[in-house]
């Protein structure tokens, strides 16, 4: 056996001591804080995932009420509704019937049960009040009937007078 001074004992145990005490931090402290951080950070990470599904789930909602509500609007027109005669009957009421230039109509797939029916519409030589009631006939919640585009311009050959661009459209089954 070593004999060892009393300072020297002294040293040994503080170096001794400091090594247990780096081992506990480096393979006890340490890694416990890591993983506290880590399970933390999945938690943060969850919970954000959660809310998304959240917010997705009443979006779904919604479009379920909206579905509902159309399958209601497309149950209480009448029978043989077509976007086309509508528009049309809503132009000879509008006194614009004789300014339309052309009605394009258009059918897309839908992804659901109901696909989109559109016309694109072009008006020629109308009056703001002429334009105005016409639209006023045809944005029609009742038939869900909807513009989704309209472009508005001055008529090149008659001063006052304007020409419009219209793409409107329903739901079908």
């Amino acid at each position: 056996m070593i004999k060892l001074a009393k300072r020297e004992k002294y040293l040994t145990w503080i170096a001794a001591g400091c090594v247990v005490i780096f081992v506990l931090f480096q393979f006890l402290i340490f890694p416990f804080f890591d993983s506290k951080e880590r399970l933390e950070g999945g938690l943060k990470t969850k919970e954000k995932s959660l809310n998304e599904i959240v917010g997705l789930s009443s979006e779904y909602q919604g479009y379920q009420t909206g579905s509902q509500s159309i399958e209601q609007t497309l149950a209480r027109r009448r029978q043989g509704f077509t976007l086309f005669s509508f528009l049309d009957t809503a132009a000879g009421a509008a006194e614009v019937k004789s300014q339309i230039k052309y009605m394009k109509p258009s059918v897309s797939p839908g992804t659901g049960d109901y696909k989109e029916s559109e016309v694109e519409m072009k008006l020629e030589g109308v009056t703001l009040e002429q334009l105005v009631g016409y639209l006023h006939r045809i944005e029609s919640p009742a038939d869900s009937v909807n513009i989704k585009r309209i472009t508005i311009s001055q008529n090149k050959k008659e001063k006052g007078y304007l020409d419009a661009t219209l793409q409107v459209y329903t739901f079908e089954r």
